[in-house]
C-alpha cells in the first residue's frame, strides 16, 4: 500500500507498507507528481509501516521516470521519515544527500511529534 495525501499547499503526507509491483509504482508516481503540482519549499512525511523492496518491474519503472521524480523532488526542501528499521534510517539520511537541497531526517515511527515539529522549523 502506497497513500500520499496533500496537508496543506506545501505538505504531503506519504504512507508506506508492503511491496509495490510495476503497476502500482506507475501509479504511485503518478500520484506523487500531481499531488505536489503548485507546491513549492514543500514538505513530506513518510510513515513507513512495514517496507519490502519494490519488485525488479517497479524499480525499472521508477528508474524510467527518474527526470521526473528529479523535477518532482525540487518542489521540497524537507522530508521527514518514520520508520523503526535502522537501516531504512541511515539509507533515507543518506538518501538526502544526494538531492541537492533537499534535507532528510528518519525518526522513530513514534516520534511522529518531533517529525512534524522538524518539518515545520
Amino acid at each position: 500500500m502506497f497513500k500520499v495525501t496533500r496537508v496543506n499547499e506545501s505538505r504531503l503526507d506519504i504512507v508506506m507498507s508492503g511491496k509495490l509491483d510495476s503497476a502500482q509504482m506507475a501509479n504511485v508516481l503518478d500520484e506523487l507528481v500531481s499531488k505536489s503540482e503548485g507546491i513549492e519549499n514543500g514538505r513530506m512525511l513518510y510513515d513507513v509501516v512495514d517496507y519490502h523492496l519494490p519488485s525488479l518491474g517497479a524499480i525499472g519503472v521508477e528508474f524510467s521516470r527518474l527526470p521526473s521524480m528529479l523535477g518532482f523532488m525540487k518542489n521540497f526542501d524537507r522530508a521527514a521519515v518514520l520508520t523503526d528499521k535502522a537501516w531504512l534510517k541511515m539509507a533515507s539520511e543518506i538518501e538526502g544527500a544526494l538531492y541537492p537541497g533537499l534535507e532528510i531526517k528518519a525518526f522513530s515511527r513514534d516520534q511522529k511529534v518531533e517529525a512534524e515539529a522538524w518539518l515545520l522549523s
